[in-house]
């Protein structure tokens, strides 16, 4: 029996109408063609049964080389990788489904291995992370940063933007950029990160400055219409902190709703784990922002119900449980139970894990 929630409602965001409410998370799977970062024909696969979620949104793509902080992550800085994601990009319009690509740079998220010519990974600050990435089949510590040059700031803002415009010729209905979990705008926004003295350094105006520089420059190519980001106020993700958060993001946030970005994805706690990990007003954050708020960390079909009726979001985004649940859209309609997901193909390999998961229609009847 279909169960009546908000969740399942018509939404518009900009110039498209999401057939539901539902948004499929990012999600990094580390797939990508070895050597060129182009993604495959299983990812065309893979996206394409997940298209009936209202919104996709892509696993992070980084926007240069010097932005990959894992193994084989795609990327959105070749033309080879355009014509990859434009394979995408058809099937799941073919499935009549909206689909934006992440845009990423990973920052001091980085190994030397990842680097052209070994270099160190970039960062607001010298500071080398507490953290693993995934490389050469495995995890291992993440590689000393060297601080960005203030004169090689504007080449990271050209970079979203020629990514943005890459985007747009892959035929992406939109851009979400990656201010979330620990990678360089957000290195850039906490001061447990960035000890910059310069322009970008220092006060919350100056932390937040890149940010929003991006912002403006990613909306100048793709329309505000056509560009989201992802923030994690308080996520302890990659080793990452702020002492003031709630300063930080409203400020952060009073100006990206200036620019009119048509949603604000939003990680609610931990990235992946506790919601309540620190007292935060996202409330606030809400009520200060123009366009749609995407809530996200998780949220159940319970839990998404109940902040859908009390206005609390306009969109629901779910992680993992669309990993393993091509068709979590029909199975939370129906009340049918979930598949678990299995850690060990969340990161590399084949159909295994990826695109090999049963919908309900294929299940036998019992």
């Amino acid at each position: 029996m279909s169960r009546s929630t908000k969740l399942f409602e018509t939404y518009k965001l900009g110039p498209l109408t999401l057939a539901n409410r539902l948004v499929m998370a990012p999600l990094t799977r580390n797939r990508a063609v070895p050597g060129t970062f182009v993604p495959g024909p299983l990812a065309a696969e893979y996206y394409a049964q997940r298209a009936s979620a209202g919104l996709l949104i892509t696993e992070a793509s980084q926007v240069s080389q010097q932005g990959q902080g894992y193994q084989d992550t795609p990327g959105i800085y070749s033309k080879e990788q355009v014509a990859g994601w434009r394979k995408v990009t058809d099937k799941v319009h073919e499935r009549g489904g909206k689909i934006f690509i992440q845009l990423w740079h990973v920052g001091r998220i980085s190994h030397v291995d990842l680097q052209a010519n070994g270099a160190a990974p970039v960062a607001p600050s010298a500071i080398r992370a507490k953290g693993k990435t995934f490389v050469n089949g495995g995890f291992a510590d993440v590689s000393e940063p060297r601080a960005l040059e203030l004169s090689e700031i504007p080449g990271i803002i050209d970079d979203f933007k020629r990514a943005t415009k890459n985007a747009l010729e892959a035929g992406f209905d939109g851009v979400e950029i990656h201010g979330a979990n620990g990678y360089l705008l957000e290195q850039f926004a906490k001061d447990g990160a960035n000890k910059r003295t310069d322009a970008y350094g220092g006060s919350i105006e100056n932390r937040a400055k890149l940010m929003l520089e991006v912002s403006k420059a990613v909306v100048a190519e793709a329309g505000a219409e056509r560009t989201g980001i992802r923030i994690s106020p308080v996520t302890p993700a990659n080793d990452i902190s702020d002492s003031n958060p709630q300063a930080l993001y409203d400020h952060i946030v009073d100006g990206l709703s200036a620019l009119k970005l048509v949603y604000l994805h939003v990680v609610e706690g931990a990235t992946g784990g506790p919601r309540d990990i620190a007292p935060f007003d996202y409330a606030s954050l809400r009520k200060r922002f123009s366009g749609a708020y995407v809530a996200n960390n998780g949220y159940n079909f319970e839990l998404a119900s109940k902040v859908l009726d009390a206005n609390a979001a306009d969109l629901i985004a779910f992680g993992k449980p669309f990993i393993s649940n091509p068709d979590l859209v029909e199975r939370l309609k129906q009340g049918a139970a979930l598949h678990d997901w299995d850690k060990n193909t969340f990161y590399g390999g084949g159909a295994k894990g990826y695109t090999d998961y049963p919908t309900l229609a294929a299940e036998p009847a019992e």
